[in-house]
């Protein structure tokens, strides 16, 4: 490196520098002192010299350096070793950021009975809430009259009923998986006058399911013998999608046909235009 004119005696500032270095002085403050402003400069005036002890690091900080390295040797993560240390990660990631990370270890059966234990307890304290909830709003809606469970059930049937598009051929046909539907909607049928005479009952359900309970399970549920219900239609597997309606507590749909309906599938529909208009023009509030 050609030397400036500012730096030709370079010896003799090596001289001032070491001497101001082993006075205690720090990097700045010799910089200063002697006006060097390239840093190469002072670095081969300062070569070989050691910095005085105040100008280092507390020792304590390169313990705690030392200990995370020693932690992330060990395959801890930086949560772990935040906790142990009770330092930053953002200190954690500057003393570790040149060690490779952790390999993902596999949790042990301890942990994982742990994990299922956790998740049992959140769902028993969400089960606990929803069966608060729904038991003390059950009772605020009271008995329903006979306009209210007519109006109710319209509304039931134009939303889960079938609704054919067009032609002649029009029935009554109602099919759900939840028993209190069906029960609702049997005692609306009892309300408008269809006469029990005039229902078929079938189940549709997975071909894998245990149909002879499901059978049973239904025909219970509407108060006919297992025998009284048409041919059950299974649905096919598709092994490409994967099930979950499986347990003891899936028993497939119940299919609900009224016979001879024509007719009340159109008094249906204009009944459920009447709650269409009607809601237009009503200013009452829940």
């Amino acid at each position: 490196m050609r030397m400036t004119t500012k730096y030709a005696d370079f010896e003799g500032l090596r001289q001032q520098a070491v001497a101001l270095r082993r006075a205690g002085l720090s990097r700045r403050q010799i910089r200063d002192r002697l006006h060097v402003d390239n840093n190469d400069i002072l670095n081969r005036l300062l070569e070989g010299e050691p910095p005085p002890d105040w100008t280092k690091r507390p020792r304590a900080k390169d313990d705690l350096r030392a200990r995370a390295r020693e932690l992330r040797l060990q395959g801890r993560t930086y949560d772990q070793i935040q906790l142990e240390l009770g330092v930053s990660k953002s200190s954690i990631s500057l003393w570790v950021r040149d060690l490779p990370k952790p390999e993902r270890r596999p949790p042990s059966e301890q942990s994982r009975h742990a994990a299922r234990e956790r998740c049992r307890r959140q769902q028993a304290v969400r089960e606990e809430q929803r069966r608060r909830i729904t038991d003390e709003a059950a009772p605020t809606v009271g008995a329903l009259s006979a306009r209210e469970l007519f109006l109710l059930g319209v509304g039931l049937y134009w939303s889960e009923g079938a609704k054919a598009k067009g032609g002649s051929d029009r029935r009554v046909i109602f099919v759900n998986s939840d028993p209190n539907m069906i029960r609702v909607f049997l005692v609306w049928l009892d309300l408008i006058g269809v006469e029990r005479e005039r229902l078929r009952f079938s189940v549709n359900i997975h071909e894998s399911a245990d149909v002879s309970r499901a059978e049973a399970y239904w025909a219970k549920t509407v108060g006919i013998e297992t025998s009284a219900l048409l041919k059950t239609s299974l649905k096919r597997h598709n092994p490409k999608t994967r099930r979950t309606n499986v347990g003891d507590s899936y028993h497939g749909c119940l299919r609900v046909v009224v016979l001879r309906s024509a007719e009340l599938h159109r008094r249906i529909e204009g009944w459920w235009n009447g709650i269409v208009l009607g809601s237009r023009t009503s200013s009452g509030k829940v």
